[in-house]
This record gives C-alpha cells, sequence and structure tokens, in this order.
C-alpha cells in the first residue's frame, strides 16, 4: 500500500510539477492614465528577451514567465514606456502617461534595425499621421510636409492641380545631379521623377537662352502616396544618418511607413471634406491713363477688361471621401484605406482627380515566422493647363502678359480672334488639353525569420521585397482650329501623346544578430546584401499638321518620335554593429558597398562608412540634477554618393541622313568610362536636452557636409571630335545649424498647450573646381543666373552690368574678378522656422502652423514680361528708380537685358501653412459611432510677402532644384478653406 501510495505521489510530481514550473502566468491590464480607458494595442516585453503579448481592446495581457524575477518592459506608440520588475506570479496592473516628448519614438539606425530616439546619434526627423493630416486635408504627400521639419527647403513648383514641388535637405548637394531625396515607402523604393509632357514644339521654351527641356510644368510622382495612408515619415537629412543608403543617399531619405491594424475590436473611419479654392492673391491692372493706353496703339476711352480675374478670380469647391477599417486579433492584422479626391483648378479645364486603395495585412504563423505585405494601388488624372515659359507667347500666362485689357478675345460664331499677344488666352485655356494619367501599384512584403532565441542570443533573418510599377500617359493636344494655327506655315495643329512605363524592384536579405550581457553591455549585428532594379522607358510622338478637327497621331501630315530609355541595376552589401551599455553609452559603426551600372566600371564597388555615438549622462548613477530630464551629446559620421547620370559614360549618337541612307553621328558630349559617383561626408555634433520634468525639449545640431566628386561638364579639345565630357571634378561644402524646442506648456483635466519651435540655416560654398567657373540654372546672365565659383556660394545670383553706370573703382569693388559678373543675390534663404501650436479645451482642439522664410531671393522674369509689355500692375507706381525720375515699370523695362538687378527679388514669407479648429460630439450621440469629430481647417490662408508676383513659392524648371527659384509666368497658387466630418464606428 506504502509502495503503491508512493508509486501514484512520484507520477503525480513528474504531471503536475513541471506543469506549475511551465505556466507561471503574469497577467494584468494596461491603462491609458489621460483618459483612464484600457489600452489596446500595447506591447508587453520580458526585456532581454523576444518574448512578449499585446494587450487586447480591454487592454488585457497574458504572459507565461519561465522563472523570475524579471523586468517587464510596457510601451506603446505615444506614451512613456515602463519598466516593471516582478518577482512571482499574479496579476500587475500598469497606468501609461502620454509621453511628453519624441523620446521613445522608434528611429531607423540600419537597413534592418531601429532604436529609440532616446538612443539616437542622429537628429531624425519624425512625422507622425496627425502632424501630416491631423489638422487639414492635404492634397498630397508634398504639400503635407511643409514646415514641418528643419533642415529642408521646400518649394512648389507652381499652383497647378496634380502637385509638384523641389525638396532639398541641407543645402546644395550637386550641380547637374538630382538632388531630390531618395523615397522609400515601407521597404519600396518609389520613384519620384518628373517627366516632361513634350510640349516645347508649341511653347518653344527651349528655344530661349535655356535649352532645358524641364519647363512643362510636370508634377513629380510623389504626389501619388495617399498622405492619410501614412502613419509616419522619417526624414534622414545627410549623410552621417543617410549613409545606410549609400550611392542613392546624397540627397537625403524620407522614410515612410504606412498603417497597420491595431490589437482590439476593428475599428471603421470615414470621412467626408468638402473644400473651397480660392486664389492667394491676383495682381490687378495697371492704372492706366489714357495718353498710355494711347502710346499703346488703343482706342480713346476703352472698356478695360481684366482679363486676369476671368481666368483665375474663381472659387472651386473639392471633395476628398475616405473610407478606412482596420483591426488586429491573436496573430493577424489588416488595414484597408481607400480615399477619393476631386480638386477643380482655378482655370477652367484643369484639375486633380485621384483614386487610391491600400491594404496592409501581417500574419504571425508561429513564434518564429511573420510576414507583413503591403499593397496600394493609385489613379490619378491631372489637367495641368499650359503655363510657365514660352518663346511663341501661346503659353497662358505669357500670353496674358502681353494682351491689353481693351481688347475683345471672346468668340464670335464659336471662333475665337487671335489677339494682339500672338494667342488668345481664352481660347487656348478653352480649347488646349494638357493631361497626365497615371495607374501604379505599389507593393511590399517583409518576413522575420527567428533562427535562434536564448536568455542571451537572437539571431533572425530578414527579408524583404520591394515592387513599384506606373504607366504615365501624357496627352497634349492643340487642335487646328487655334488662332495662331490658321497660317499655312504654321504647324497645323498639334497632338502628343506620351507613354511611360517606370519599373523598380528591389530584394534584400539580412542576418540581425542581438546579444545582451549580463553586465548592461547588449550588441546588434546586422549583415547583408541587395539587389535593386530601376526601368524607365519613354516614348513620346508628336504629329503636326492635323487634318481638320482630328486629333488622331494617324491624322496628321509629320509624325515623330522620342523614346528614352533608363535601366540601372544595383547591387551591393550592409554591415553594421551597435553596441549598447545600459542606454548609457550607445555607439553604433557600419559600412555599404554599391556598385551600378551607371558607374564608368560597373564592377566597381564604392564604400560608404558610417559612424556615431551617444551618451545619455542622465542615466549615470552620478546625475542629480533633477531640473534636467535627460542630456543627451551627441556626434555622428557618415558618407553617402549619388550614381553618375545613366548616359555620362555613353557618347550619345545623333540620327542623321547619310547620301539619303539613315545613319548616326556622334554627339558633342564624349562619354566617360572612368565616371563614378559624386560622394558626400558628413559630420554632424549635437546637443538634446530636456527640462522641468520633459515639459521642454531641446535638440541643437550642427553639420558640416561636404560633396566631393562633383559631376561636372568640362571641355576638351575639339580635335577630339566632341567638345565636352562629364567628369568628376569639384568639390561643394555646406554648413548648417538645426534648433527645435518642444514645450508642454499646461496640461490640465480639461486644457492642454502644446507647442513647437524650429529654426534652421544653411550657407553653401565651392570649395574647389578643377574646370572655369561656369553659369547655370537661368537663361542668360543679362537675366539673372547662378555662378558656379571657387570660393563663392554655389547659389549666387550674378548678372551683367552696365559699365557707363559705374565708375571703375565700383566694378573693381564688385567685379574684382574681372568677368564681367556683379552679385545681385542668392537663393539660399538666410533660415527658416516654423511654429507650431496644438490647444486643446474640453471637446475643442485649435491648431495652426507658421512658416517663416528670410531672404533667399528669386529671378522674377514674369514681372519683367508685363514690364516689356507695359501691362504691369504696378507699372505707374515710383520708388525703383535711383534718380526718381522713372516709374517702376519704365525703369525696369529700361534696364531689361542689361542689368537683372529689378527683376532679382526677396522671396521671403510668412505664411499660415496650416490652421483647424475641430469638436468632438458627446460619445453617446449616435448608438453606432464611437466618436464623431467635425471641423474647418484651413491652408496658406495668410501669406504675407512683398515678393512682385502671385507667390515666391515656384519655379519654372520643375523640380531642378539648382534653378527652382526663377520664375515665368506660372499658374497661379491658391489657398483653401476645408469642412470636415470625421466617424469613427
Amino acid at each position: 500500500m506504502n509502495y503503491t501510495l508512493s508509486l501514484k505521489l512520484l507520477l503525480f510530481s513528474f504531471l503536475f510539477i513541471p506543469l506549475l514550473t511551465f505556466s507561471q502566468n503574469v497577467t494584468g491590464k494596461i491603462m491609458d492614465g489621460s483618459t483612464n480607458l484600457p489600452l489596446a494595442g500595447a506591447n508587453v516585453i520580458i526585456k532581454g528577451t523576444n518574448t512578449g503579448a499585446q494587450t487586447d481592446f480591454d487592454g488585457n495581457f497574458s504572459l507565461n514567465v519561465d522563472s523570475f524575477p524579471v523586468t517587464l518592459t510596457i510601451s506603446s506608440l505615444g506614451f512613456e514606456t515602463v519598466e516593471q520588475v516582478v518577482n512571482e506570479p499574479g496579476v500587475v496592473n500598469i497606468t501609461l502617461k502620454e509621453s511628453a516628448t519624441a523620446l521613445n519614438e522608434i528611429v531607423v539606425t540600419g537597413l534592418a534595425s531601429s532604436t529609440k530616439r532616446s538612443n539616437s546619434a542622429n537628429a531624425v526627423a519624425s512625422i507622425s499621421a496627425s502632424d501630416l493630416t491631423g489638422v487639414t486635408v492635404q492634397s498630397g504627400l508634398d504639400g503635407a510636409l511643409y514646415g514641418k521639419f528643419n533642415g529642408a527647403e521646400i518649394k512648389a513648383n507652381s499652383g497647378a492641380p496634380g502637385g509638384g514641388i523641389s525638396m532639398r535637405l541641407r543645402g546644395v548637394t550637386s550641380i547637374f545631379g538630382d538632388q531630390q531625396p531618395l523615397f522609400v515607402v515601407d521597404g519600396v523604393y518609389v520613384d519620384n521623377s518628373s517627366i516632361g509632357l513634350g510640349n516645347n514644339v508649341v511653347s518653344q521654351a527651349a528655344g530661349g537662352g535655356n535649352p532645358s527641356t524641364n519647363q512643362d510644368d510636370a508634377s513629380n510622382r510623389i504626389a501619388d502616396i495617399d498622405p492619410e495612408d501614412i502613419e509616419s515619415v522619417e526624414i534622414l537629412k545627410g549623410a552621417s544618418a543617410a549613409a545606410i543608403y549609400g550611392s542613392r543617399a546624397a540627397g537625403g531619405v524620407v522614410i515612410i511607413k504606412t498603417k497597420r491594424g491595431k490589437q482590439g475590436k476593428p475599428t471603421v473611419q470615414f470621412s467626408q471634406v468638402v473644400g473651397l479654392r480660392s486664389p492667394t492673391q491676383l495682381l490687378g491692372l495697371r492704372d492706366y491713363t489714357q495718353a498710355q493706353i494711347t502710346a499703346l496703339g488703343g482706342p480713346s476711352n476703352p472698356v478695360l477688361r481684366d482679363y486676369e480675374a476671368e481666368l483665375f478670380d474663381h472659387t472651386r469647391v473639392s471633395t476628398t471621401t475616405r473610407f478606412s477599417t482596420s483591426g488586429a486579433k491573436d496573430d493577424t492584422d489588416y488595414f484597408l484605406g481607400a480615399t477619393h479626391r476631386d480638386e477643380p483648378g482655378l482655370v477652367d479645364n484643369t484639375g486633380y482627380t485621384k483614386s487610391s486603395v491600400r491594404l496592409n495585412v501581417g500574419q504571425r504563423f508561429n513564434d518564429w515566422l511573420d510576414i507583413y505585405v503591403t499593397s496600394n494601388y493609385i489613379n490619378s488624372k491631372a489637367d495641368r493647363g499650359f503655363f510657365n515659359n514660352g518663346n511663341a507667347n501661346r503659353t497662358v500666362g505669357y500670353a496674358l502678359a502681353f494682351t491689353y485689357p481693351w481688347e475683345d478675345l471672346s468668340p464670335v460664331n464659336g471662333v475665337y480672334p487671335q489677339g494682339g499677344a500672338g494667342s488668345n488666352v481664352l481660347e487656348t485655356v478653352a480649347l488646349t488639353t494638357n493631361r497626365e494619367e497615371v495607374n501604379r501599384f505599389i507593393g511590399s512584403a517583409k518576413s522575420n525569420i527567428k533562427l535562434l532565441t536564448t536568455d542571451q542570443h537572437r539571431l533572425k533573418l530578414v527579408l524583404e521585397g520591394g515592387f513599384d510599377q506606373y504607366t504615365l500617359r501624357t496627352t497634349s493636344i492643340f487642335p487646328k482650329s487655334l488662332s495662331y494655327f490658321a497660317s499655312p506655315t504654321s504647324l497645323g495643329g498639334v497632338s502628343i501623346s506620351g507613354t511611360t512605363i517606370n519599373t523598380n524592384y528591389n530584394l534584400s536579405a539580412f542576418l540581425v544578430h542581438n546579444f545582451d550581457l549580463d553586465n548592461g553591455l547588449s550588441f546588434t549585428t546586422q549583415l547583408g546584401s541587395f539587389y535593386q532594379d530601376f526601368d524607365r522607358n519613354t516614348v513620346i510622338t508628336i504629329a503636326t499638321g492635323l487634318n481638320g478637327s482630328q486629333t488622331n497621331l494617324g491624322q496628321s501630315t509629320n509624325v515623330s518620335t522620342q523614346q528614352i530609355i533608363r535601366p540601372q541595376q544595383d547591387t551591393g552589401f550592409f554591415v553594421q554593429e551597435e553596441i549598447n551599455y545600459n542606454d548609457q553609452i550607445i555607439g553604433t559603426i557600419g559600412l555599404r558597398g554599391d556598385k551600378s551600372t551607371n558607374n564608368g566600371d560597373a564592377n566597381k564597388m564604392y564604400y560608404y562608412p558610417k559612424a556615431n555615438l551617444a551618451v545619455n549622462i542622465h542615466k549615470f548613477d552620478f546625475w542629480s540634477l533633477d531640473e534636467v530630464s535627460y542630456l543627451k551629446p551627441r556626434i555622428a559620421y557618415g558618407e553617402a554618393g549619388r550614381f553618375s547620370n545613366f548616359n555620362d559614360r555613353f557618347t550619345p549618337m545623333n540620327p542623321q541622313f547619310i547620301g539619303g541612307q539613315s545613319g548616326l553621328s556622334p554627339g558633342n558630349l564624349r562619354g566617360n568610362p572612368n565616371v563614378g559617383p559624386e560622394r558626400q561626408s558628413e559630420l554632424e555634433y549635437g546637443l538634446d536636452f530636456g527640462l522641468l520634468d520633459s515639459r521642454l525639449n531641446f535638440e541643437i545640431s550642427f553639420y558640416n557636409k561636404k560633396i566631393d566628386d562633383l559631376l561636372i561638364q568640362s571641355q576638351v579639345p575639339t580635335t577630339t571630335g566632341f567638345t565636352n565630357q562629364v567628369v568628376n571634378g569639384g568639390e561643394l561644402e555646406n554648413k548648417g545649424i538645426e534648433l527645435g524646442l518642444n514645450a508642454n506648456i499646461m496640461e490640465k483635466d480639461d486644457f492642454s498647450w502644446k507647442a513647437g519651435i524650429k529654426w534652421w540655416k544653411n550657407k553653401s560654398e565651392v570649395t574647389r573646381l578643377d574646370v572655369p567657373s561656369f553659369t547655370t540654372g537661368g537663361f542668360a546672365a543679362s537675366l539673372g543666373t547662378f555662378l558656379i565659383q571657387e570660393g563663392k556660394s554655389a547659389t549666387q545670383i550674378v548678372g551683367t552690368f552696365d559699365a557707363t553706370a559705374f565708375t571703375p573703382e565700383e566694378i573693381a569693388a564688385r567685379d574684382p574678378e574681372g568677368d564681367g559678373f556683379f552679385v545681385y543675390g542668392n537663393a539660399e534663404p538666410d533660415f527658416q522656422m516654423s511654429w507650431f501650436n496644438e490647444i486643446n479645451y474640453k471637446r475643442f482642439d485649435f491648431t495652426f502652423l507658421w512658416h517663416w522664410k528670410k531672404g533667399g531671393d528669386n529671378i522674377n522674369l514674369t514681372t519683367l514680361l508685363y514690364d516689356l509689355a507695359g501691362t504691369t500692375w504696378d507699372y505707374n507706381d515710383t520708388g525703383l528708380d535711383p534718380s526718381g525720375q522713372l516709374s517702376n515699370g519704365d525703369y525696369r523695362a529700361s534696364q531689361a537685358f542689361v542689368n537683372p538687378d529689378p527683376v532679382i527679388e526677396d522671396a521671403g514669407y510668412l505664411k499660415l501653412r496650416e490652421v483647424g479648429v475641430f469638436y468632438t460630439l458627446p460619445s453617446d450621440l449616435i448608438k453606432y459611432a464611437n466618436q464623431i469629430r467635425v471641423g474647418v481647417s484651413g491652408r496658406n490662408l495668410i501669406n504675407i510677402f512683398d515678393y512682385n508676383s502671385y507667390d515666391p513659392e515656384v519655379s519654372n524648371f520643375g523640380n531642378n532644384v539648382l534653378g527652382n527659384n526663377v520664375e515665368v509666368t506660372p499658374y497661379p497658387t491658391s489657398k483653401f478653406v476645408n469642412f470636415h466630418l470625421n466617424v469613427t464606428f
């Protein structure tokens, strides 16, 4: 009997005691301290391991613990992270406080790793979903970024619907290369090209002093991304942070993460926005006298007609409809979002429509395997109008300058008179078409495979792939019925059809190893490789001599075709080691290697190292200054690059007829088989600190960024049969400072006030130039242009001068080089600053953002054209002529093509970028709605500047960053008032 009892006890021990050992549960509830409601989707992790859980909709969690004691790390986006020591199984209830700082945000530090901002050694700008679209609806991602992070100069190319910006991060980073940042969406390298419509055959814009073909006012493709889908944006502004992206990162990197589902009950959101679009400002008519009208060939006592107001002075109604649903349960999460936007333009027959659908799905199969898939389809159409430069007086703005208000341009029996300008602006708006249509798919997949998990070691394999393909169809129709095609020697009507098929895909594989020691040291090692393929094929077909009212390409007299193919393949590797000692000292070293088919030697590997160090002084035991919440000095160094252009290593061939046969002849540009990428190195150092329990948070950053091996054109002896060759032959330097302050000014039960100030400044210099100084970026020195000159700013604006108006001593002082140029200005702003405020009172939310750009000059050729026609709005005003004898218009016209000083203007401004007032209705007002929010918002409602045109934010040359300050009769800019209804179910 005793033997039987002993056997039963032994069997019971074998069965039950192991169950006790492996079923030691820690359960609890996580609460939101600001609302005292359960917090769904919070992460509860056993510190030093990958073991963890997420809270459900009711804030509950359950966690199996092998042995005690353990430290639980509880975190959730927007809340302070809490660490809780647990000595035995049981119930642990935690309340999280909203984060007063951004220190707990996760920022990118490697291609497969991230860290808390509090441990980062770089000034990485982060923009949340609420920052992007929480105040007002945005037409596109480009407009949503204005004034929201420091270190950037963002400029709209024009006011035309459909977007189009140029963005420069931390100064000029190239002369002839693309300075736009790299955009990465959910791991996909998305294309941001700006592709012309081929309208030069009609506008003849490239027939003047600047042969550039990027004067078609085309949008760029980042406008396709729906800002409503975005969860967060991180901007790596310089090489010290962007080195992880190697030869594509010289312009900086914008990393975008889209939304995904969170644990809890499914959420359904619906929003409807109705907006009113109106012109920012109109310029008005000249205050003519009868004598002035007569001198310009006008009649006596005419009736003046304001064609500017007829074209632009409209209020258009736009709509944005948004639906989304998301959720997560157990091991699956999903997010589905759909947006439809309809924005008519100020000008008749212009506008922008876009439909976007996104589906993101994540699946955790078991403890060691998960996958996350994103997909996004976009369809958009933008009617851009016919604006910007033209040398045949056919673009709307150009012809408007030479249109006199006593002319009658109205049609008679459906036929428009040509008008004295050579074209009729009413006819151009009514009959021409300039349209972009985009169908685009962006998708990605990422999988984490945990290969090893122990108390000290964690090893995982990260596989990631991305795909971006779009078809851009451009259509430009200038029918034969246009009055300027009446002559039999004219083009006789033009129809232009363009198709661009762009396909990008990228693949990468990384091993990430975490090693934690008992002494507080932890190591994160990553090693991997990548492959990227980019292929863009553009075909533009131009038909002239249209058959009657036909616009079909085949119904024409002449057809010509242009094709541009841009293939590129990049491969390489990345290795990085991060060392962390108790979150007190954090250091990183890394190396990326790239090779590309764009380089002269496609098999040559170029290397980009990085290293940084951050020290959280406040976490050391000796720290005892309670008034200073945290103190982190940091320093970082990194290198990045920019691939040479596709055709720099090739000698282009021109088609020729030789003896009646089709043939080829070499062009003037000689290919360089040794051309390589531009190289950038940056040293950044700074200090982050917080005061008064982190209610005041400061960030100070200094940087010195050098760009070596600049891609420039060098003259070669004509005996070679060529005139120029692209070489690596110069060096640029940018020095700057960035300051930031975030303040939690007041926080009460029913009132809170948060504010943020950002201030930044950059200064550039050409420190080495292996070729003689040269001009670029404008039309002619007599109209203002850039001079690339050793020892001078890369953005200096120079021009010719009237030697008879100055003494020899004055000329020697202002033109010491004797090159015939005076320096008249600089496109670089003196500084920029933004001021953000968020005030909450009970159920009301009030938010606004001011943006101040001090200085920075534009070349305003719009005003010059109006002066030459005698139609300028301020023609009769005085104050510009130093002698006091001439009116403003007469003085500017007298200086035309000799002294560009009068048209080089201060392009600074103060703008109310965003303002919004919202009210959240009581939650029990409608049975099935969890939250209803109504409000009114505005964009660019207040615009203060002295610039003598529609808006200082303008660029005739599209997203050409170096020439983004030249204006020629653009599409006017708009301000918006929006009415919002947001419902969450």
